[in-house]
């Protein structure tokens, strides 16, 4: 049984002592793995480049040879022990939902960022044994034994299973259908807890009725409460992390609205990537990438339920929900990579770039579009079956045809389940939607009508941005620089990039003047700096609307069906 430990010697170092100890060893070489990359996050992270001082040792303490093999791979001459110990410090000082970190009056780590496993050894029951204070508490969704001792079925159970040890855990507990569901604070922050235990209740509720069985005995959701504005989640076996802040604000109506969001998200996770899981990733590789083309399903689906479970459970309205659909769509037109990659070959392209800012309209978010295709394809299954089904019952069967079984599934077993549960072909809709890249506005503006919306397409309010088609960098500089220009407007045949605009119509650029300047001109001289050489260029629009903004509403001229529609859907009334 592997045994691991961790201790801290300076917490002002951020380094943790980390001691693995690997007993019933029978080969002369033993192979030890730390994982390059973590669920919920499809890019290589090179946790092995925040080790010092590694080193390993037999039972008698002598110093055992080794050496590196790739970059986080170490090759042990075990030299007949049958028991060694592997001993290094890490550095955990990165503080969001997927990292670690050490103070001196809490303890938050991912194990997936810092503890190794050797090679066939991976199933072998494990221990983690935490050297903490007496009087701090441990919230994790591993079971704790002899005070500070977490125990795993294997090492996947293990690095799969975040914790928060502190003497300030907030703490409270509810249950549904006898499952305890814990929530776990960490920070400065006064929650509500009589609010905050309804809604979470609520949604809960809803998708426990969608899914109709939960995946695992228990579930914690670990928020760490930052003192500055902050927003990440991260999925795990039964449990969450969650970095919020700042903490003064947790109950305020913007925050507290993220906070119901991530957290619906999260859980839904528990079913759909944890258990319901692409073929690719059964089992976990930590070695190397694990490339799929289904992110469009485990995050995409997963960010349209994640807010649309919250208003059909009535913790949201209406209002709020279109809200947070409006805002999808608006990071989803942020630029035109829609044009130019889908969202199957953007899924497997994450582990090049999805989780930064790419060169310019190369890819789409698989969050993003992910979400507005599965707002469409619920809406298609709901028109096709007069609402006899919906993407609720596509999901419900991928759980239990391959979350409950273990099996991985494809994006043709995605496509077959859909298609069966709405009773009709649905192949132009993958074929553009998901496998193509066709506008989103062609499938999401007639969806939406069948529940009486509409998906109004408004002109920016800068006129820079909608007659000539280019953005301002939200950078601080003394003059405002180029940051987007949209492909085929005006701006993109004399603009570039980081140009620094100087003057217009010889009028300096100077405190925002450049909307004011530019309303209701159609044609332009700009003056700008571009590599530090002055350039003179004319901009000339050219009739079509750049940029534009999306809004998503009910129309006034709903007919009584739409009105049944939507309240179907929502379960709100029109």
């Amino acid at each position: 049984m592997p045994q691991y430990y961790i201790s801290c010697q300076n917490p002002l170092s951020g380094y943790l002592q980390i001691k693995t100890v690997i007993e019933n060893i029978s080969a002369p070489e033993l192979y030890l793995q730390l994982p390059a990359w973590r669920p919920g996050r499809y890019e290589l992270q090179n946790f092995a480049q925040k080790l010092q001082g590694f080193r390993v040792t037999g039972s008698d303490g002598s110093p055992l040879t080794f050496r590196k093999v790739t970059k986080d791979r170490w090759q042990v001459q075990t030299q007949d022990h049958q028991k060694i110990e592997v001993h290094y410090n890490f550095h955990a000082r990165q503080m969001d939902a997927g990292g670690s970190w050490v103070a001196s009056d809490f303890l938050y780590v991912n194990p997936v960022n810092c503890l190794l496993t050797a090679e066939g050894q991976e199933q072998e029951p494990c221990t983690l044994s935490l050297e903490i204070p007496d009087d701090w508490q441990i919230a994790c969704g591993l079971p704790v034994t002899d005070k500070a001792t977490l125990r795993a079925l294997n090492y996947d159970h293990l690095v799969d299973s975040p914790f928060i040890a502190s003497a300030t855990l907030q703490h409270q507990v509810f249950e549904e259908q006898g499952i305890p569901f814990h929530i776990w604070f960490q920070g400065e922050c006064q929650p509500d807890w009589e609010q905050v235990i309804s809604h979470f209740r609520a949604y809960t509720q809803e998708q426990l009725a969608l899914f109709q069985t939960f995946p695992v005995p228990d579930y914690h959701y670990l928020n760490i409460i930052l003192p500055y504005p902050h927003y990440h989640g991260v999925e795990h076996l039964n449990s969450t992390v969650i970095t919020l802040g700042p903490g003064e604000q947790l109950m305020s109506q913007n925050l507290y609205k993220e906070l119901l969001g991530v957290s619906c998200h999260e859980l839904f996770h528990t079913w759909n990537i944890k258990q319901i899981r692409p073929e690719e990733m059964l089992p976990y590789d930590f070695s190397q990438e694990n490339y799929f083309r289904t992110g469009y399903v485990a995050e995409g689906v997963t960010t349209y339920y994640g807010d649309y479970l919250l208003a059909r459970s009535g913790v949201f309205t209406a209002e709020q929900y279109f809200q947070e659909l409006t805002t999808t769509i608006k990071r989803h037109a942020v630029d035109q990579g829609e044009q130019n990659l889908s969202v199957a070959d953007s899924s497997f392209d994450t582990w090049l770039d999805g989780y930064k800012a790419s060169i310019p309209d190369r890819r789409v978010s698989i969050y993003h579009k992910g979400c507005i295709a599965a707002l469409v394809l619920d809406l298609e299954i709901r028109r096709a079956t007069q609402n006899k089904k919906s993407l609720d019952d596509v999901m419900c069967r991928m759980w239990q045809e391959f979350g409950q079984t273990g099996i991985g599934y494809s994006d043709q077993d995605y496509k077959i389940i859909a298609e069966q549960t709405a009773g009709v072909s649905l192949e132009k809709y993958f074929q553009e939607m998901i496998f193509g890249t066709a506008p989103f506005e062609e499938w999401l503006a007639p969806a939406l009508e069948y529940v009486g919306c509409a998906l109004e397409k408004l002109p920016a309010t800068a006129a820079h941005e909608s007659l000539f088609g280019f953005r301002l960098s939200a950078a601080s500089t003394a003059s405002p620089t180029v940051g987007y220009i949209s492909p085929n407007s005006p701006a993109a045949a004399v603009l570039s990039v980081e140009d620094e605009l100087i003057a217009l119509n010889g009028r300096k650029l100077e405190n925002n003047n450049l909307p004011g300047l530019l309303s209701d001109k159609k044609e332009v001289e700009i003056t700008l700096f571009r590599q530090r050489k002055l350039h003179t260029v004319k901009l000339v629009t050219n009739g079509p609307l750049h940029l534009p903004q999306y809004r998503v509403s009910k129309t006034t001229s709903a007919t009584e069906e739409q009105k049944q529609n939507f309240k179907l859907w929502l379960k709100q009334d029109f």
